[in-house]
């Protein structure tokens, strides 16, 4: 048997979105830690993908936000919806197809998205 050099995971994983993608890029950019795209199309939610992310302070909260949109304006997707960013404790970026969700480290562990949409596929970046 020939080996294809591909993985059962590698080759069974959920292809991520463009917009997806450029959205968890620009946060990675940023140095958002903890970085993790959620797939919710199995998991009977209201979108098809969460990109989860944290800052250390407000500061880099609202660098990681405005990285995300930016990237966002370029690859010509406007957000339907931006919530948080003047408190800079959790900002939400809703773009109907996926949410960005870049939170404080504090706001992410009490909010516990990961646990809360537990039915949901992780996908590696």
């Amino acid at each position: 048997m020939a080996k294809t050099g591909r993985s059962r995971a590698t080759a069974k994983a959920p292809r991520i979105p463009a917009d997806v993608r450029v959205a968890a890029e620009a946060a990675a950019d940023k140095k958002a830690e903890d970085l993790v795209v959620l797939d919710l199309r199995k998991a009977a939610g209201f979108t098809d993908f969460f990109v989860i992310g944290t800052g250390q302070n407000s500061r880099q909260i609202r660098a990681i936000a405005d990285s995300v949109l930016e990237a966002l304006k370029a690859a010509h997707v406007r957000p339907s919806h931006i919530e948080g960013y003047d408190r800079s404790e959790w900002v939400l970026i809703d773009c109907f197809d996926f949410i960005v969700h870049i939170f404080s480290r504090e706001a992410r562990l009490f909010y516990g998205l990961e646990r809360l949409w537990g039915s949901a596929e992780p996908i590696a970046l």
